[in-house]
């Protein structure tokens, strides 16, 4: 007799699909949205998704324009279904059908260097102030400060290892002395607390054998800031944002400040990008890596 809660079988085009993104390294959350995608096409035309026309397609991406779909979710089922025809079908005249939408571009919202100082001030207790100081201090991303872990501070060299960040790439980032106090007045007081394990999270979230989630941390993020009377828009993106542009506020190369965030979109224009980047070294080498590091203002 069959248990009520077995798992539903996979078909075997799901199956093909996983194993063409296993094959290509993809992430298990690749995996999930991709499938998901695919899923809602299938939904919409009532009908096996490896049946679908070029009329097909254009209906979905009407109705999902209609039914007020924003553009970065259209753009992320566009890239799911391009690959599940390109690769998985081997039908790349019907990839061709699809339509990627513009985004308008904005400016990022950036914080003042008092605006951040309250911030750090209005968090939540010395675990989410560490994590807003080392989103800030260090520029990093909000799922690179939930992934770091006790043994990733190097307090001698003066480094934040980044263990297989975005493009799943390792690399240092800068440790400023102020960063490093308040680590350790988050590493005292999670010792103390009994949650912060020898080898675990340095953000451990309600259970210490987990991280603290994304989610988690962004919602911190926007209760600080409404508590701290801040009306623009924050986010823990909004501190890398703000680290980049204080940087250049204080006359750092904007070449300097690609290498620190890992993130070709802050280099200009150039004939040759990777032979320019090349000829920039690295600001985070050993006892330099305090010099070029942004200072955190003092709370």
């Amino acid at each position: 007799m069959t248990s009520a809660s077995s798992p539903r079988p996979v078909s075997a085009l799901r199956a093909r699909m996983i194993e063409d993104m296993t094959v290509r390294g993809f992430t298990e959350e690749t995996h999930s949205n991709y499938i998901r995608e695919v899923r809602a096409f299938a939904a919409f035309i009532r009908r096996p998704p490896d049946t679908a026309t070029a009329e097909d397609l254009r209906r979905f991406q009407l109705h999902q324009t209609q039914s007020g779909m924003q553009p970065p979710s259209i753009n992320s089922s566009v890239s799911a279904l391009r690959f599940f025809f390109t690769v998985t079908l081997d039908r790349p005249d019907l990839a061709r059908r699809l339509t990627v939408v513009r985004q308008p571009r904005r400016l990022p919202a950036v914080l003042s260097v008092e605006e951040i100082t309250l911030l750090l001030q209005a968090a939540p207790g010395p675990k989410y102030k560490a994590a807003f100081a080392t989103a800030y201090g260090a520029g990093l991303r909000v799922s690179e400060v939930v992934a770091l872990k006790v043994g990733d501070i190097d307090s001698e060299r003066m480094l934040v290892r980044v263990e297989q960040g975005k493009g799943r790439k390792d690399r240092d980032a800068m440790l400023s002395p102020q960063l490093l106090e308040l680590l350790r007045d988050w590493w005292g007081e999670g010792r103390r607390r009994g949650v912060l394990l020898p080898r675990g999270w340095l953000f451990p979230g309600r259970n210490p054998i987990e991280p603290l989630s994304t989610r988690q941390l962004n919602r911190a993020v926007h209760a600080a800031a409404e508590a701290a009377g801040i009306r623009k828009r924050v986010s823990p993106h909004t501190l890398r944002h703000s680290f980049a542009t204080h940087l250049l506020e204080q006359d750092t190369d904007i070449r300097v400040i690609q290498v620190l965030l890992e993130a070709e979109t802050y280099c200009p224009p150039t004939p040759n990008r990777r032979a320019d980047l090349l000829s920039v070294s690295s600001p985070v080498r050993r006892d330099r890596a305090h010099c070029q590091a942004i200072c955190l203002p003092l709370c």
